[in-house]
């Protein structure tokens, strides 16, 4: 089991959480999604453009998941129809990650994407989430540099280029080969995060994502990785 730490706090070191309207969401009348969203992400280091949705349901599970995009086609249907399976708690889709980008922008359009649910008791759930293709801007890392070696285990600072108008930025660091991984959401007041001391093993490889996420929830990306000193 991958072991997972994810912060969120109102500090400029730690994560602060993104309530759904900064993302972009306008829920309908009636029962409304407690999580119903659609977002355009990049990786920018590798050229990757994708479509992300996700829906999340009340403690309830969903028996049925509808999306629609804005000229009428349904993007997504699932279904969980037999309720001795207590149905779905939330859902993620991706779509692929094509190099024609105007592709990916034609088949998922601009505009308000409606989100319609059912729990497995019935009840009704609706959502809109509103899609733009424009992407923030990407960050440069400053510390450690790209590929760094001999990084210290201890004390850490993770330093970058700030990028304004965003909501927010997004740090990723992995080992995937000891399941080990770190996400910290920071405001967009911040331009560095303090790794957690005893997280980073000597004579280790890791990965490192920052993201930036604009005021209507898109992402962009970049990546790098860098080495831990040894021990000796």
């Amino acid at each position: 089991m991958k072991k997972q730490i994810t912060l969120f706090a109102a500090t400029a070191v730690i994560a602060v959480a993104i309530s759904p309207t900064q993302n972009g969401v306008a829920q309908s009348a009636g029962a409304r999604f407690p999580d119903a969203v659609v977002r355009f992400e990049q990786n920018a280091s590798d050229g990757d453009v994708e479509v992300v949705f996700e829906a999340g349901g009340t403690s309830e599970g969903l028996s049925k998941l509808v999306v629609r995009s804005p000229d009428g086609r349904v993007v997504i249907d699932c279904s969980s129809p037999d309720g001795s399976t207590l149905g779905i708690r939330s859902f993620r889709f991706e779509s692929p990650e094509p190099t024609d980008v105007a592709a990916l922008k034609a088949a998922y359009p601009e505009g308000v994407y409606t989100f319609m649910g059912m729990t497995v008791s019935g009840t009704e759930l609706h959502g809109e989430s509103s899609l733009s293709h424009e992407l923030p801007a990407t960050v440069s890392f400053l510390q450690p540099a790209e590929e760094s070696e001999d990084v210290s285990t201890e004390g850490l600072k993770i330093t970058w280029s700030p990028v304004k108008g965003l909501a927010a930025y997004i740090v990723e660091i992995e080992q995937e080969e000891l399941h080990l991984s770190i996400t910290a959401t920071l405001p967009a007041s911040a331009a560095s995060f303090v790794v957690p001391d005893g997280f980073l093993l000597p004579d280790t490889e890791y990965n490192l994502s920052i993201g930036t996420q604009s005021e209507v929830g898109n992402q962009s990306f970049v990546e790098t990785s860098f080495e831990t000193a040894s021990d000796d």
